[in-house]
């Protein structure tokens, strides 16, 4: 079941992210690799930004999460993870789809250049990598992250909302 995730979630959803989050230990720049990969601080920073958790709940569960910010006159998927054991059994991609339903305006995704398992995913929902040139220019006008993952980044656009591609 997706459902908005509440307050009381919080600790959940900052074990589901650190635990998913292992996947990139070993492929993003080691400098860039931190433990846990998102502190509790960094997770109420997040939310106090205006970044809002859909949760996909199984049997009382909470196993996976996606977050959705609205910043100017765009969507941004925020923070896309499953729990381990429970990956590649469609619940991301449910999720991605549930979001992108909700979603306004132009809709951008930013990951890290060398996850190209999540890259992947995003592309076969529909979304695009937009040209490095474009990606600093969206990553300025959008995020707010260190120099260092710009470089390392990439953003995906939906080239039209509120369709999905699977």
């Amino acid at each position: 079941m997706i459902r908005p995730c509440s307050e009381a979630e919080i600790p959940c959803i900052e074990t589901i992210i650190n635990e998913a989050a292992h996947a990139y230990n070993g492929v993003i720049p080691a400098d860039c690799w931190h433990e846990p990969y998102m502190s509790r601080v960094e997770l109420l920073a997040e939310i106090t930004a205006g970044v809002h958790f859909l949760g996909w709940e199984d049997s009382g569960a909470l196993i996976g999460v996606i977050g959705i910010q609205k910043v100017r006159d765009a969507t941004l998927i925020r923070h896309a993870y499953v729990r381990s054991g429970h990956q590649n059994r469609g619940i991301g991609s449910l999720l991605l789809a549930s979001l992108i339903r909700q979603s306004s305006g132009q809709l951008l995704v930013g990951t890290w250049a060398a996850a190209e398992w999540a890259i992947r995913f995003y592309q076969r929902h529909g979304f695009r990598l937009v040209p490095t040139e474009e990606k600093d220019r969206l990553v300025s006008t959008y995020w707010k992250i260190s120099q260092r993952q710009r470089e390392t980044s990439v953003v995906l656009r939906m080239p039209t909302s509120n369709t999905v591609n699977s």
